[in-house]
């Protein structure tokens, strides 16, 4: 039996600047943002405007 990912990638954009991408925790909800240019990198919970960490609401059964 194959393993779900726990992440999944929702999002992908690419520019001069490097490449931003958000992960969504499957078992969680809450969304990453990951931004990368050169060899550096950095992931941080995505938060709203109240600090708190933007939660999507994970569909296990697709």
């Amino acid at each position: 039996m194959a393993k779900e990912k726990r992440f999944i990638k929702t999002y992908s954009q690419s520019a001069w600047s490097g490449n931003t991408e958000i992960w969504v925790d499957s078992e969680t909800g809450v969304n990453y943002i990951y931004h990368s240019s050169g060899y550096s990198g950095g992931l941080t919970p995505l938060i709203d405007r109240e600090g708190k960490p933007v939660i999507t609401t994970v569909n296990k059964n697709s």
